[in-house]
């Protein structure tokens, strides 16, 4: 071997010495036998180096895993005799090999097995175990194949082929008649050898039986000797959390219910005379939520045979079932709240089915109530937050608190499932109490007693929101809790959590002050004052500008007698940010959207004349467009970049906050009504000639785009006079992502106008496609993927153009073109068809070209149009799903060929027999297809049900290709 090159496997090896070792190791995993120079140096030991070892088994690795058939049965022989070989060695050695050697060497010997067993070493497991007998160096070997072969068998997180498999299932049918009754024998023997002597070892033994006890008869460990013993170990502290794992994996083991019922009992008589039915909570953590998983899974065991039992009519083992189910309860509520929420979510899986049965059942016992109720209060406990958690920065601790709420959020809906009187009445309990002295109470259960409010909104499901209506007892109820919530003053309590649930709830039941308008003006104040948009802290600022912008629209009659003192209070939260480095704004520019947002629906909604309307929206917008203008003039003098970037942004947020003002209208009746389209001219003039700004375009483009997008929907054709130059100025220099976004535009106004703005797009059709053509023909790097991908979504959106030209009855557009040009564009469609693996693409294509054959394929279409319908669109329809690319598993492929189907069928439609004539004649033979599939071909396409032609169509190229 080449030392100098091996010298770089050491992980403190300079870069140029590791590079050079994975040269080698890429030069040896090509080599006819290099692979044998490795097994012999592991055979006879020649190196002590660790990584050269990993290094020798790698390299035997891969010459198992993709080279093995092009080995002589000779060679073949010579690699299980290295295995052997090595394995013998260990028994002998006085130290064992590292961990990591170890494990790679059970993964080499796990893949000779699935190379072998079946075939030449059916005696794999007996030549090892012969090896091993109980030396610990060989029964920690052996454990650790067993755990390889299981990986390689069973693990779901692998995807296997359907051809791996069907190997797989046929390895485990394999070992299942041959040798897994003597391997379960092996396991039991190590277990009794070392189980007090060597907790490691049986730690392995324990995890391999739960591993494999899923897939081989349960019998063979489900019997007294080995469920005693395992039962013994859950009083060892060393061994107790494997043994919970594996008696897990025995649980939840498929079995009739019955059967199922008694293991879990017998299990369960042992488990509680041992005294772990009494959860101490200073007990050791790791262990508790081992258990807990444990108890789960019989938790749900029984239930799962509960529901077969019920479901089978056998009512008399059902009911035993179920009061085995009733005695797990305690246990599951002693761990449902206990103060570790891994040990607590543990469990949450048998308490929900728990709640499941029992909303099944037409009665509930005193004690089934009291058992619900325990659940409940476990819940609101387990909800708040403890001391620890930071919510200023919230780290993988948080996010975990975070999941586990989402859990008991399942719980408490579920609970109200069951029953919603004792939930709401829980809740209103806890929440009156706790509010009666929000002072002197803790921030956590105030936080919780809010959040319990908000939760019933979705535990308690309405229509519409409509909480305060229908049921009195319970609309008086949460009446009441909101009154209390709005007018206890606890929106002043000093904590960000207790300020954001306050906020929350508010808005989640806004149908409440509809109901009580007069505590909207409290609620109001809360929003604009130190409580939310000028709270101390950026997150209970920026969460409180959505809320309070949802607030308003969902309160719009109810805003009347408070607009205009709104608007002077938000003044300054709309001021444009200037570019100065240092400046601090209170809100962050996507906070400030929302106010935008909330001002204009404020003014729009209200009942002001449309002249006051008019004279409040130029107040809102006229400072930004001043500010615009300012900003406009100092970027095209900045020379320094950041300044530049800065300056853009700054005008991108200016065209942004004035698009958002326009989310208040629907359409231009109600810009109109309100006499606003003056105003937003204005913004339009004052905006567009910042596309002819040379820096920074990218970003100034996108806002003004947007902007566009916008006007065309709240001015329409007042829109159509700025649109040429403005299209002109965004063709200027264009990058794919330009285009890319500036197409959509184009379609909304093809699509709006239609023949209003043909002229414009007459015009502007070839400038925009050289732009699209120059940008596609542009080189790239070849694995450049981020490029390669710009350009297929220009080319998708290149195709939508097209599509939208011709669906919105357009196709004098293309047609008024020059020939030639004409020519190239149906030439792109074809080649959009065929040529690029893009299923989206291509149905796009086929949409087209039925569309121009519907519009054109006629006796009296265009020159020439004919001709190329047969010699290039039907040729397309039959050479794209010809290709191997075309995938006829792949959904959007399916839905290409639909549009082929459409586009053939159009053509028939329009050609009459000459089509037919023309396939049966000249094409389909020209592709050496049969007579009679061309027979049944044609019948088909002459079908009148559509959907039968296209059903036909799949199985015609399914058959066809290779």
């Amino acid at each position: 071997m080449d030392e100098q090159a091996l010298l770089g496997l050491n992980p403190n090896a300079d870069a140029d010495f590791r590079q050079r070792a994975l040269a080698y190791f890429e030069q040896l995993k090509i080599s006819q036998d290099a692979w044998q120079v490795c097994a012999e140096a592991l055979a006879q030991r020649i190196y002590s180096d660790d990584h050269i070892k990993f290094f020798c088994f790698q390299v035997i690795e891969h010459q198992i895993k993709f080279k093995y058939s092009e080995l002589t049965e000779v060679q073949q022989q010579l690699i299980r005799e290295t295995l052997v070989t090595w394995l013998q060695a260990q028994m002998l050695n006085p130290q064992p090999e590292k961990t990591f050697i170890r494990n790679k060497a059970a993964q080499v010997f796990a893949l000779l097995f699935v190379t072998e067993y079946l075939t030449k070493w059916p005696k794999f497991f007996f030549d090892i175990l012969s090896v091993v007998d109980l030396n610990p160096q060989g029964v920690d070997l052996y454990l650790r194949i067993l755990m390889a072969v299981d990986a390689e068998l069973v693990d779901r997180d692998v995807v296997h082929t359907s051809e791996e498999a069907r190997r797989n299932t046929l390895l485990k049918d394999t070992m299942r008649e041959q040798c897994i009754p003597s391997l379960v024998e092996s396991w039991y023997q190590i277990l009794q050898n070392y189980q007090y002597t060597n907790a490691e070892l049986t730690c392995q033994c324990l995890e391999v039986v739960g591993a494999y006890v899923s897939w081989i008869d349960l019998s063979l460990i489900a019997n007294e000797r080995f469920i005693n013993m395992l039962l013994s170990h859950m009083s060892v502290e060393v061994l107790r959390e494997e043994a919970c794992d594996c008696l897990f994996e025995i649980v939840n083991k498929g079995m009739d219910p019955i059967d199922k019922t008694k293991l879990v009992e017998s299990l369960c008589q042992v488990l509680q005379s041992a005294g772990l039915f009494s959860i101490d909570q200073e007990d050791d953590v790791d262990f508790l939520a081992r258990f807990s998983k444990l108890v789960n899974g019989m938790g749900q065991a029984l239930i799962t045979s509960w529901t077969k039992l019920v479901k089978n009519g056998d009512m008399k083992s059902a009911q035993d079932t179920l009061q085995a189910i009733e005695a797990k309860v305690s246990l599951m509520l002693q761990l449902l709240i206990h103060e570790d929420d891994d040990i607590s979510s543990n469990i949450i899986g048998f308490c929900y089915d728990y709640l499941h049965i029992l909303k099944q059942l037409s009665l509930l016992s005193d004690q089934q109530k009291a058992n619900v109720e325990a659940i409940m209060l476990a819940v609101m406990k387990k909800l708040t937050y403890d001391e620890e958690y930071n919510f200023e920065h919230e780290g993988e601790d948080e996010a975990m608190f975070v999941e586990y709420r989402k859990q008991l959020k399942l719980l408490l809906d579920r609970l109200a499932q069951v029953s919603p009187e004792l939930l709401l009445a829980s809740v209103r309990r806890v929440f009156n109490t706790t509010l009666q002295n929000w002072q002197a109470t803790r921030f956590m259960e105030i936080e919780v007693a809010i959040r319990l409010l908000y939760m019933l909104a979705e535990a308690l499901p309405v229509s519409h929101g409509a909480h305060f209506s229908g049921d009195i007892s319970k609309a008086s109820a949460l009446q009441d809790m909101m009154r209390t919530l709005v007018t206890s003053g606890v929106s002043a309590y000093q904590h960000t959590s207790v300020t954001l649930e306050f906020f929350e709830t508010v808005v989640r039941y806004e149908k409440f002050f509809t109901v009580e308008p007069q505590h909207i003006p409290n609620v109001l104040m809360a929003f604009l004052d130190h409580r939310g948009l000028r709270h101390t802290s950026p997150k209970v600022r920026s969460r409180t500008a959505y809320l309070f912008s949802r607030f308003v629209k969902s309160l719009n009659k109810q805003m009347n007698p408070f607009i205009e003192d709104v608007l002077n209070r938000i003044q300054d939260l709309l001021e444009l940010s200037p570019p100065e480095n240092g400046y601090q704004a209170l809100l962050s520019s996507d906070d400030q959207l929302f106010i935008y947002e909330t001002a204009g629906v404020l003014i729009v909604n209200s009942e002001y004349s449309a002249e006051r309307k008019q004279i409040l929206m130029r107040n809102l917008l006229t400072p930004l467009m001043e500010k615009f203008k300012m900003q406009l003039e100092k970027l095209m003098m900045a020379q320094d970049e950041d300044r530049q970037m800065a300056l853009a942004d700054c005008l991108n947020h200016a065209v942004g906050f004035a698009s958002r003002t326009s989310k208040a209208f629907s359409n231009k009746q109600t810009v109109k009504q309100c006499g606003c389209s003056e105003v937003y001219l204005d913004c339009l003039q004052t905006f567009l000639p910042a596309l002819s700004c040379p820096l920074q375009k990218e970003v100034i483009r996108s806002g003004v785009r947007t902007f566009l997008h916008r006007m065309i929907i709240c001015l329409e054709e007042e829109v159509l006079p700025f649109i040429p130059s403005a299209s002109e100025h965004m063709l200027k220099d264009c990058e794919a992502k330009d285009l890319q976004e500036f197409i959509p535009l184009i379609n909304q106004i093809t699509a709006k106008f239609k023949t209003q703005v043909s002229p414009f797009l007459q015009q502007m059709f070839m400038p925009l496609l050289h732009a699209i053509f120059e940008v596609l023909l542009r080189p790239a790097e070849e694995n450049d993927q981020s490029a390669a991908l710009e350009k297929q979504m220009l080319r998708r959106s290149y195709f939508a153009f097209l599509q939208t030209v011709t669906g919105s009855g357009m196709s004098e557009v293309i047609a008024n073109q020059d020939a030639e040009n004409v020519e190239r564009v149906l030439f792109t469609i074809i080649q959009g068809a065929v040529d690029y693996p893009d299923p989206i693409a291509q149905k796009t294509c086929f949409i087209i070209l039925s569309k121009l054959v519907e519009l054109w394929g006629g006796k009296d279409g265009p020159v020439g149009f004919a001709d190329f319908v047969y010699k290039h669109i039907v040729p397309a329809c039959f050479l794209a799903p010809l290709k191997q690319t075309f995938d006829l598993a792949d959904a959007q492929t399916v839905l290409a060929l639909s549009e082929c189907a459409v586009t053939l069928k159009t053509i028939h439609l329009k050609r009459g027999p000459e089509c037919i004539h023309y396939l049966q004649q000249e094409y389909l033979p020209s592709l050496q297809v049969a007579p009679e599939i061309i027979q049944e071909f044609c019948q088909a396409l002459q079908q009148s049900d559509a959907k039968v032609f296209k059903n036909y169509l799949k199985v015609f190229f399914q058959r066809a290709k290779p």
